[in-house]
């Protein structure tokens, strides 16, 4: 049945617009419009303001013309029901012929599966007489190859399966011989392969393994005639045959069983370590004598890289898959003691030396492809494997990791005269991260284990530093009690309680309390520690750049990140010592300060005693930079100059501080005495009378008060400071002029 085809409806043409729209109507008509393109195109020419304006006006034109269109055709759409009458009755004529049509096509269809299923019977039917011809075919080929092998070789049977010995000359044929009998034999097994499980095949499987015996007897027979008297041809001739009936592995084996086991067996000995006098390092040269002298010939035959001929028999590599494994089943059954980790130094030179023969037999082996497969062969897993690695290193780790957590356990204790460093726990710290790199320690399969001790033992100093100052800050609290419960008991005078502090922080001097129950630390043990954690700090990227990098052999942007680490770990150490410096700071100018109390003595003696007129500074100002002074003077050979400035800076800071609180609160108690003496005078009315009078006592403490301060700021010079870098000397200044303008205002 044929019809016309569907006819579309049509399509309208769209109502036009004003000539000022930014976009062409049949644009939407498109197959491929698309809205998204549609505003980019437009809006490359309009903003979008004028794209929404213009779209506003022509829905308003499509509205207006759908509009028209259904005024044009009211009368069409009112009567479409009417239209409609009639048309169950032609669809109902139609069912019956399109059933019929439909019962016609079903028949078709049965006939056209009933054929194709015959069709393919018949197709399966040949199919399988194809193969059986083929497999036929296999079957004589095998009988025929069979047969000819047992004639190339003289193998003589009796019966369907009885096999008698050859003519004799089974094992002496020659080269050309055996060539033709590999490539039948070839042939043989790729039939035998494809025929594998058929009847005829296991009645001939005997027959097939008596020539496979036979081959190969005269295979190896040939290969052993031809290494023992170096004939190249005899060897490539039997190599050629052994790759062409997929034997590599057997020859190989054959090599290392006749060849390589009794030279092996004579040499790896813990005998031979002993009489040889370069011990492991003679016994490896030994082995590796064996490759030139025994190997020689086949590696030409086999390695383009060593052969002068262009014919090549590849697929073998003796050295890999005969020799190495050879070498190490008799180092790992003949000499263990290598692998022993009970002696460090001695398993470390033993691993060198295995790792240098290593190389020296990958530089041998000819080619990439060789050296890639030594490195995945078993044997060279195993050989990796028998070095105790973890445990040499637990050793190393106990040897130089212990030896700096005992060295905290007398963290303060004086080093060596030769050392760099002041104290045993620095120099400890020291040694133990060169030990970890040092050439007769490194391994480098350890570099991470290495590198990981190096970061512990840095940050466990670190975490020590504070440990030390935690401690001693407990016991200087409890030091400080016992002194004051002494003091309290025993009276003395101030001078006498500051030479009495001062030679508590002296190493050798004789006057000491009765210790509490842990040793105080002296000043110049936390000076020295200071010292050392800085000298330290600046070593260690020295010792990175000239000694761990070129051990690490990793590429320059990993070098930067491996430097971080070591650099955050400095910074680790190095904020710690602020606390101690701070330590050292506080204890300095506690005994300095002692004399500050001083200032509140200034008004007494000049108050109602009819002095004259101050003209020298105090003699507390003096006395009150002697402890800074003496501890200069004592560790002038521990402290630098930046330490120096450092520790006398934060000093005068702080003393400057308590003398503007002391001086400031003597002015206010001279100001209020002042402004109360006035007040009562007044009240007397006796003011007037006494202007006549020189200087009066709370100028002269002004005057007192005025040259202490500039003579602090003197004893401040002479140290090495400036005076404007100390804010709060400059505000003692600020207070010396205020009692200047008080001065000035009260004789005015």
């Amino acid at each position: 049945m044929t019809g016309d085809p569907v006819r579309t409806a049509p399509t309208l043409p769209l109502p036009s617009g004003p000539t000022s729209l930014c976009f062409d109507k049949d644009d939407f008509m498109k197959d491929n419009f698309d809205i998204d393109r549609f505003v980019m195109e437009c809006r490359r020419r309009v903003p979008l303001e004028d794209l929404r304006d213009d779209l506003n006006v022509y829905l308003k034109i499509l509205r207006s013309a759908m509009i028209e269109l259904i005024n044009k055709d009211y009368a069409d759409f009112v009567n479409l029901s009417t239209n409609l009458v009639g048309m169950d009755k032609a669809i109902g004529s139609l069912k019956v012929p399109l059933e019929q049509l439909k019962e016609e096509v079903q028949k078709v269809r049965s006939a056209m599966e009933e054929a194709k299923a015959a069709a393919e019977e018949k197709l399966k039917k040949r199919q399988q007489i194809k193969d059986k011809k083929v497999c036929l075919q296999r079957l004589i080929n095998i009988t025929q190859s069979v047969d000819k092998i047992e004639r190339l070789l003289g193998i003589q049977t009796n019966g369907d399966a009885g096999i008698e010995s050859g003519t004799g000359n089974s094992g002496q044929l020659d080269g050309q011989l055996i060539e033709r009998v590999a490539t039948e034999f070839n042939k043989l097994q790729f039939y035998v392969t494809k025929s594998k499980g058929l009847p005829l095949v296991e009645i001939i499987k005997p027959r097939i393994a008596n020539i496979t015996t036979t081959l190969q007897y005269s295979l190896e027979g040939s290969f052993l005639d031809g290494v023992e008297q170096n004939n190249i041809d005899v060897l490539r001739q039997c190599l050629r045959t052994y790759a062409l009936i997929d034997k590599i592995k057997d020859v190989e084996n054959l090599f290392r069983n006749h060849v390589v086991k009794p030279y092996m067996e004579e040499v790896i000995s813990e005998q031979f370590l002993k009489s040889n006098k370069q011990g492991l390092q003679g016994m490896y040269a030994k082995i590796l004598e064996f490759i030139p002298t025994h190997c020689r010939l086949l590696r030409e035959v086999t390695s383009k890289h060593t052969s002068g001929s262009t014919e090549v028999v590849r697929g073998f590599d003796f050295l890999v898959n005969a020799v190495w494994p050879e070498v190490v089943s008799n180092i790992e059954a003949r000499t263990p003691s290598i692998f022993a980790p009970g002696n460090p130094d001695v398993f470390h030179a033993n691993f060198l030396t295995s790792m240098q023969f290593l190389d020296q037999f990958e530089r041998l082996c000819g080619s990439q492809a060789s050296v890639k497969r030594h490195r995945d062969h078993p044997s060279y897993h195993t050989f990796m494997t028998k070095w105790s690695l973890p445990i040499y290193f637990q050793i190393r780790f106990q040897e130089i990791a212990g030896a700096f957590e005992g060295s905290l356990t007398l963290a303060f204790s004086k080093s060596t005269e030769s050392s760099k460093f002041l104290l045993h726990s620095t120099e400890t710290l020291w040694s133990s991260l060169r030990r970890c790199w040092d050439k007769d320690v490194f391994l480098f399969p350890l570099c991470h284990r290495f590198w990981k001790l190096s970061v512990q033992m840095l940050m466990r100093y670190s975490t020590w530093l504070d440990e030390a100052y935690t401690q001693e800050a407990i016991n200087h609290k409890e030091s400080l009690e016992h002194k004051a419960k002494t003091q309290n008991d025993r009276p003395s005078t101030p001078n006498e309680k500051v030479m009495s502090s001062i030679s508590n922080i002296q190493i050798d001097g004789r006057s000491t309390p009765t210790p509490p129950t842990t040793p105080l630390v002296t000043i110049r043990q936390i000076l020295s520690l200071i010292t050392d954690a800085e000298k330290l700090v600046s070593l260690v990227p020295d010792l990175f750049d000239k000694e761990i990098k070129p051990r690490l052999q990793f590429k320059e942007s990993d070098a930067d990140t491996f430097r971080d680490c070591f650099t955050d770990c400095c910074e680790a150490v190095s904020s710690k010592l602020p606390q101690f410096r701070e330590y050292i700071v506080e204890d300095v100018r506690n005994l300095c300060s002692v004399h500050l109390k001083l200032v509140n003595d200034i008004p007494r003696l000049y108050r109602r005693t009819n002095r004259d007129v101050p003209s020298k500074p105090s003699s507390y100002i003096s006395n009150l930079v002697k402890p800074l002074r003496m501890f200069v003077e004592e560790h002038s050979d521990i402290l630098g100059e930046k330490q120096k400035f450092d520790i006398c800076h934060q000093v005068f800071i702080g003393l400057a501080q308590q003398y503007y609180t002391m001086t400031s609160d003597v002015l206010t108690s001279v100001k209020k005495m002042e402004d109360s003496l006035k007040r009562l005078k007044k009240v007397r009315g006796t003011e007037k009378s006494s202007g006549s009078q020189g200087m009066s006592d709370d100028d002269k403490i002004r005057q007192q008060l005025i040259l202490d301060i500039d003579s602090y700021g003197d004893q401040l010079v002479n140290f090495g400071l400036e005076k404007k870098d100390l804010e709060s000397f400059q505000k003692l200044l600020e207070l010396s002029d205020e009692a200047k303008s008080s001065m000035t205002s009260r004789q005015s």
